[in-house]
């Protein structure tokens, strides 16, 4: 009993130095620094000892605390101040020369260190969001880099995105106006994604901006002088990024119809005069470079989407040839070409053969745009032989056989009045 109460006094003493320990390595980021710098310096450029060093000392440091320090290291070197400059730069034993910036400049060594963090991150899938944290922070700070260690950290983040190791909403640190400045975001995100298509191929990078709500926002990359389509275009055909290039037009053109169809929409219901709504139209192709043949499918829809229908079948292609009369000049602006044209010929057949009660109004429609100067023969000719769609062929082919062949015979008759002239 007596040696129990000796030993009650040391046991606690000693408990309250382990507290007084544990207190002090809780708030000293530098006793974490110079282990991570001192095992790196061991493993040297041998990866595998690197990836092995990290799963081991995360068991005994605290990486949950001290992420960022771990991350700065591991890209950079060294612990980073705001703004990104390196603390201890001058101090070489607490500096290491192995870390992301000081490998070599090719796809190969830089998937090798993505390969590290993936472990890591496995390992201790807590770092998960201290890592994208990182990343996001790293694109901040890129003016601190030189352009080496900005093109290393570029292509390490393509890497890592291809493998969906970061989310791409990271990206959006490159839009903040002090990295767009001087061209910085641009340059690296070139980079970033010639990485990401050699890691996988360019629809895994289109889909996952899609997805992340990014398509639209990449002219953000540059400064608001030039954040418009033919600026990108020429930037990124130039950097060898067709792919991207073609799908930021293809974007833009989407988002740009949609809101066109939202305005012709509200025209309509409002009995908007057709002089105004033409002038509307021509400017809205005009400052978005946008071709008749995408404009002339979207009048159609928005001229459908209009009417309530009636639901007789006997009614309705009456009802339907009033109100196409009535718009037919404002079709006829936007139907010059021949590929406009049949566009809308697909457009109607299509429309038809999806809302039953119109299955035998598609010749009638098709006549009265001939008369309204709409369509021209060529083009009813041309759908006809070989130009219509599949849906509903036959029966729309039977509708059109006797119009056809009068538009024919008419052809064949001026054609002989012309050589007997």
């Amino acid at each position: 009993m007596n040696t129990g109460k000796q030993q009650k006094p040391v046991l606690t003493g000693q408990r309250f130095k382990t507290r007084k320990r544990d207190e002090k390595e809780k708030f000293e980021p530098t006793v974490f620094r110079d282990t991570i710098v001192s095992g790196l310096n061991e493993a040297g450029g041998d990866l595998d000892a690197v990836a092995k060093f990290l799963d081991v000392t995360g068991s005994r440091l605290d990486y949950r605390r001290y992420a960022d320090t771990l991350f700065d290291i591991l890209i950079a070197g060294s612990m980073l101040a705001p703004g990104g400059t390196r603390i201890d730069e001058g101090d070489k034993t607490k500096v290491t020369a192995y870390c992301v910036f000081t490998t070599e400049e090719s796809h190969a060594a830089l998937r090798l260190y993505a390969q590290v963090f993936n472990k890591l991150i496995r390992r201790y899938k807590y770092l998960e969001k201290a890592f994208e944290e990182e990343i996001k922070k790293l694109l901040l700070f890129l003016k601190a880099f030189s352009e080496s260690e900005q093109t290393k950290l570029a292509m390490l983040t393509g890497i890592l995105l291809a493998n969906n190791a970061l989310p791409p909403p990271i990206i959006t640190s490159l839009f903040t106006d002090s990295v767009v400045k001087e061209g910085t975001s641009a340059s690296f995100a070139v980079k970033m994604f010639k990485a990401w298509i050699a890691e996988k191929d360019a629809n895994s990078v289109t889909s996952s901006l899609r997805k992340a709500n990014l398509d639209k926002r990449l002219l953000e990359l540059f400064p608001v002088n030039k954040q418009n389509v033919e600026h990108f275009s020429k930037y990124f055909n130039e950097a060898g990024l067709k792919e991207l290039s073609d799908f930021l037009r293809i974007q833009q053109s989407l988002g740009t119809r949609k809101e066109l169809q939202k305005e012709l929409q509200e025209r309509l219901s409002q009995q908007c005069p057709i002089r105004e709504m033409v002038v509307y139209v021509k400017e809205e192709m005009k400052r978005n470079h946008l071709q008749e043949q995408a404009v002339i499918g979207l009048l159609w829809t928005c001229l459908m989407n209009a009417v309530e229908w009636n639901k007789k079948e006997e009614l309705v292609t009456e009802q339907a040839l009033k109100h196409l009369k009535h718009y037919a000049p404002l079709l006829a602006v936007f139907s010059t070409q021949g590929q406009s044209e049949l566009v809308l010929l697909l457009k109607i057949q299509e429309y038809c053969y999806d809302n039953i009660h119109f299955m035998k109004s598609f010749s009638k429609i098709v006549v009265l745009f001939y008369k309204a100067d709409v369509l021209s023969e060529e083009a009813i000719l041309k759908w006809y032989k070989d130009a219509h769609g599949a849906k509903g062929k036959s029966v729309f082919l039977e509708q059109m056989k006797k119009f056809v062949e009068w538009l024919q015979n008419a052809e064949e008759e001026s054609e002989s009045e012309g050589e007997e002239g």
